[in-house]
């Protein structure tokens, strides 16, 4: 199983000279399967380059899983080439709603006058799936979906293989005026997902200053998210959903601050950037990459 980042930065898009190297365009990552089957977890704006790759490979089907439904996790939808190919079929995943099913909120988007074609004139074959507390299977994956703290109705997921698993919560706010150290695991949101996976990708919006004035916005500080991954036993903690507000210097500061908070037995935290690559083919050996700056992937 192997994950590739499209776009790590959250609540809105921020291309420019200050955040090339870790890239501007919003939530979006890539899995693969060990049996070759094509995971996208969230649809942000990273999504467009990633369907410009799969169109090269002839990819003939896609699941895309959805954290939520804010603007920066879907916004790519619209420009996802394989999503115009009457010969693709898209299983979407999202979180279920006591309101509207998934389809009907998606087309919310997908329609005049917020884009010009309208869901029923979409080419492909969607399928739509409510991501419900229930395991279901892709391929060789086992895919759990749980509900976890943010505004609205949202989902982390956890993608597990026989010897890799990696967790993915990227709009998260699991220590809201309480010490998570002070609870038990079954009290802490999204617990469950993370507890000794290989690779934790997760929310990590704020500095430990910023977030007295974010305070119920559904983002974590540094200082909580490293708290978290600790307490969860993650090998690999992965900073991500950057704050549009926050320079590539900002980040590095932040991570600078995650590692020296960091007490786990895993690797120091690091931060999420376009074009990055993780092999979680051998546990034990996942993700351990050099980090090369490609500029041509950013």
């Amino acid at each position: 199983m192997r994950a590739r980042i499209w776009g790590s930065r959250g609540s809105l898009a921020a291309p420019g000279p200050d955040t090339v190297r870790y890239g501007g365009n919003t939530s979006c990552v890539e899995v693969r399967t060990s049996d070759g089957e094509v995971i996208v977890l969230d649809a942000g704006t990273g999504m467009r380059a990633l369907g410009i790759q799969l169109d090269t490979e002839d990819v003939r089907r896609v699941h895309v899983l959805l954290s939520h439904l804010h603007m920066d996790h879907v916004q790519g939808l619209g420009f996802f080439r394989p999503l115009f190919r009457d010969d693709v079929e898209v299983h979407l995943w999202g979180p279920p709603s006591t309101v509207q099913p998934l389809d009907d909120r998606i087309a919310m988007y997908l329609s005049p006058p917020l884009f010009p074609v309208s869901l029923s004139e979409i080419p492909s074959r969607i399928v739509f799936h409510d991501a419900t507390d229930e395991q279901f299977e892709i391929g060789r994956a086992t895919v759990t979906a749980t509900n976890v703290a943010h505004q609205g109705p949202t989902v982390g997921y956890r993608i597990e293989e026989p010897g890799a698993a990696i967790a993915y919560i990227p709009d998260h706010e699991p220590a809201i005026g309480v010490d998570l150290r002070s609870l038990g695991s079954t009290w802490i949101s999204g617990f469950a997902l993370a507890r000794d996976v290989d690779v934790l990708l997760h929310d990590s919006q704020y500095s430990e200053d910023e977030y007295p004035n974010h305070v119920g916005w559904g983002h974590c500080s540094i200082e909580h998210v490293v708290t978290f991954a600790e307490l969860a036993a993650v090998r690999r903690l992965v900073l991500f959903h950057h704050d549009p507000l926050h320079t590539d210097d900002d980040l590095e500061h932040l991570c600078e601050r995650a590692q020296q908070l960091w007490r786990g037995t895993g690797s120091q935290p690091e931060l999420a950037y376009e074009g990055m690559q993780i092999d979680l083919s051998s546990r034990g050996t996942a993700g351990h990459e050099e980090k090369v700056w490609d500029h041509s992937k950013v």
